[in-house]
């Protein structure tokens, strides 16, 4: 990984002042120049990570430490440098064109961790709308919007690499299954909202967001498996 770290503990915690945006984008500069030579411009991407101490991680590629999360994303196009904060496409009860390109590599991870294929498609389809370079504002990422602690849980090593990312996001999802007893809405409402929110609650937790996605995913699913 192509990184580059800078110290922030003079200021506040997720706080970024105004000599600290220079030395970012200073840094995002010299990031670029020297990726440049490896890798087109058009096709370069920058993260900013941020700790809970303040301090940064500029890196040419996704970071799966768990104690960094994302704060910006960014793009170099043939104009420069474009700031591309780009979250998952929002995500549709209609199946992506692109949907197909995938469909052997989560048939194929679904039956080798004993997971429903039909309901990797549906988690897939609503996390991400199977782009494959969707981030979330929280830092989750790829087909299967795993955060940087999940992935390094299932030792993902490249979270951006679509095998990969479903690989970790059906271990865990077969996880959720066995805690909480094959049950398919719970497990799902935990992948939403994490399990110990379930366990909190002892059932889905009353977040209007968690409860849409529970059921956006029941209804993926049972269209998956009638096709």
């Amino acid at each position: 990984m192509t990184g580059i770290g800078i110290d922030g503990a003079s200021a506040a915690p997720g706080r970024v002042t105004r000599p600290r945006v220079k030395r970012l984008w200073r840094a995002l500069v010299v990031t670029a120049a020297l990726s440049a030579s490896a890798v087109p411009c058009w096709a370069q991407t920058v993260y900013v990570y941020v700790r809970a101490d303040g301090s940064r991680l500029i890196t040419d590629h996704p970071s799966i430490e768990p104690d960094y999360h994302l704060l910006k994303r960014y793009e170099i196009g043939a104009s420069g440098l474009d700031a591309a904060a780009t979250a998952p496409q929002p995500p549709s009860h209609s199946v992506p064109r692109r949907a197909a390109h995938y469909d052997s590599l989560i048939e194929r991870t679904a039956r080798t961790y004993g997971v429903e294929s039909a309901l990797v498609k549906a988690v897939v389809q609503a996390e991400s709308a199977f782009n494959p370079q969707a981030v979330s504002h929280k830092g989750a990422y790829g087909l299967m919007q795993l955060l940087p602690a999940t992935a390094h849980r299932y030792g993902v090593t490249d979270i951006a690499d679509p095998a990969q990312n479903v690989r970790g996001g059906v271990r865990y999802l077969r996880d959720l299954l066995q805690l909480f007893d094959d049950d398919t809405q719970l497990a799902l409402a935990a992948y939403n909202a994490g399990e110990n929110a379930v366990k909190r609650y002892g059932g889905i937790p009353p977040y209007a967001e968690t409860q849409n996605y529970v059921r956006k995913v029941l209804s993926l699913r049972r269209r998956y498996a009638q096709r």
